[in-house]
């Protein structure tokens, strides 16, 4: 998504959500704001769902447009994992920013964690400069085979204006 709001100070807000009243204000000020995208005016909450909807089309039967709801991104939330494709309990994307729980109160909260992330955060950081990257997976890598974890698909992700991805 690619947005001047979805920029590093949104992405820490996120990120200190839970200690700052300062970053509780500006994340609901941003979720809350309107864009224009292809005419049309958006909140940005939804556009970042939609966009969180477009990662995991396949895996949770999207179709173009969709936004993603509580158990759309809890189902997903242990499929994103960060670096290799060796898989350990510290690349759980989910566990590194402290969500053990994701539900009404906190799954668009967790969706913008990862859009804001991939978008200007560290990991767009560690993509350009280091190999990094987000990584869709099993469901629970630690019980996948060596086979199955040689054998996962890798997506590309491009997060344009309209939210699309490639394979």
């Amino acid at each position: 998504m690619a947005h001047p709001l979805i920029n590093r100070a949104f992405y820490d807000a996120i990120t200190h959500f839970e200690e700052s009243e300062e970053a509780q204000e500006y994340y609901y000020k941003i979720m809350d704001s309107t864009v224009e995208c292809n005419g049309k005016t958006y909140n940005v909450r939804d556009q970042i769902l939609r966009v969180y909807a477009m990662l995991f089309c396949d895996d949770i039967g999207a179709v173009p447009g969709q936004i993603a709801g509580p158990d759309e991104v809890e189902a997903t939330a242990d499929r994103l994992h960060t670096g290799n494709m060796g898989f350990d309990p510290r690349h759980w994307y989910r566990m590194q920013h402290h969500f053990p729980v994701i539900d009404e109160d906190n799954y668009d909260r967790f969706a913008a964690l990862v859009i804001s992330d991939l978008s200007a955060g560290p990991l767009r950081d560690a993509a350009v400069n280091g190999g990094d990257m987000l990584l869709v997976g099993a469901v629970d890598p630690l019980h996948m085979t060596k086979e199955e974890r040689e054998n996962q698909e890798v997506r590309v992700v491009s997060l344009d204006a309209l939210g699309g991805y490639e394979k």
